[in-house]
């Protein structure tokens, strides 16, 4: 079976693709369930519409994807793809899933959580963080970020919709430390094996200046290392996005330590920063996208049902990847995303500072 693709035209789908290509890059990895949650209620509002379009075809509006609310350029992308697939099949668009196989739904057993000894556990996090080798990044160099993801989806072909998802693939991120210039490779995004340019302006001609949840390096290293001012911070920049205060704080750190190069100091902050954040638990056994186990500090989003996990190795404290795993059950079209479903997952592989795009550390000289 294949999806419903005769909504649109090719002139329509070229543009589309276009326009989903470059939500995808905006779209952060921590922030996948805010934005799931509002593209999931403009995919019914479409349904709706087009119900209405096939009784009379005048009323029928072409499909576009919204910006999200909160754009990090250079950052996440993974979960994009799982995000643009549900709803081009469930609106009536092509689907494209780019280079990556779809398959079954990512599971896995959920980890026991507690509240006990979490301060002690980010303690120990933040004093391995200031301790490691962390160079600064000069201009004319990049930050490069090489990871492993995967995700799970909703996907409805023929009016069935199901759980399926991306197979995981490697994903490669380069950024000058300005956020001027930058290169993304992800065959979930783009099926080009060459990648895409992240570089500014954007194919509007905007040149966005660098904010906390669009940080480039050069943002970074200026901000704060205090961790009560930089959680105040974090706040009051987030205030209204989100499921909650709380949890939208616990998402913003956790982007910044996925695709993202803080300096030593305020990578050691950070994690200060997480402790004092409510709800904040340990998880004592997780998995990354490659396998490797570890100990999790985690937080639940009540209203989603999704627990966000960052895992580190339990001897070293290094941060290895993230996920995200359904926890509760939800009711309606979602209760197909079962507790223990794991909505996405990282793993890093290589972070480094090299000297051009489309370089990777061991071209080096």
């Amino acid at each position: 079976m294949n999806a419903n693709t005769s909504r649109q035209n090719p002139a329509e789908w070229d543009e589309s693709a276009q326009l989903l290509s470059r939500t995808a890059r905006d779209l952060p990895t921590g922030r996948h369930q805010f934005h799931k949650e509002r593209l999931m209620a403009q995919i019914h509002d479409m349904q709706q519409e087009e119900r209405t379009a096939t009784a009379d075809p005048a009323k029928a509006r072409r499909f576009r994807l919204p910006r999200p609310a909160i754009a990090l350029p250079a950052m996440a992308v993974a979960l994009a793809g799982a995000v643009v697939a549900g709803i081009m099949s469930s609106g009536g668009g092509g689907v494209r899933d780019g280079g990556v196989a779809t398959g079954p739904a990512l599971t896995t057993q959920i980890g026991a959580a507690t509240t006990e000894g979490v301060p002690q556990l980010l303690d120990q996090i933040s004093l391995a963080a200031a301790d490691g080798s962390r160079p600064a990044v000069m201009p004319g160099q990049y930050v490069y970020i090489e990871s492993k993801t995967a995700d799970t989806f909703l996907k409805t072909v023929d009016d069935k919709t199901t759980l399926a998802s991306h197979e995981l693939h490697r994903r490669q991120v380069w950024e000058s430390p300005d956020g001027a210039k930058g290169w993304l490779i992800d065959p979930a995004v783009n099926d080009s094996p060459e990648g895409e340019t992240l570089s500014l302006p954007d194919e509007q001609g905007n040149t966005p200046t660098a904010h906390l949840n669009a940080p480039s390096y050069d943002y970074l290293a200026k901000l704060t290392t205090d961790p009560d001012e930089l959680l105040a911070k974090i706040y009051k920049e987030t205030k209204g996005h989100g499921n909650s205060p709380d949890q939208e704080a616990f998402t913003t750190i956790g982007d910044l330590l996925g695709e993202s190069y803080p300096p030593a100091e305020l990578y050691s902050a950070l994690f200060k920063a997480a402790a004092k954040i409510p709800g904040v638990v340990v998880v004592d056994d997780a998995v990354d996208a490659v396998g490797r186990h570890g100990v999790a500090v985690a937080r639940l989003d009540e209203t989603s049902g999704a627990r966000e996990e960052w895992i580190f190795d339990k001897k070293t404290y290094v941060f290895l990847g993230e996920r995200s795993v359904q926890v509760k059950r939800l009711s309606g079209p979602d209760a197909l995303i079962k507790p223990g479903t794991v909505k996405f997952t990282s793993a890093i592989i290589n972070r480094a500072v090299v000297d051009g795009i489309k370089q990777t550390p061991s071209q080096a000289g």
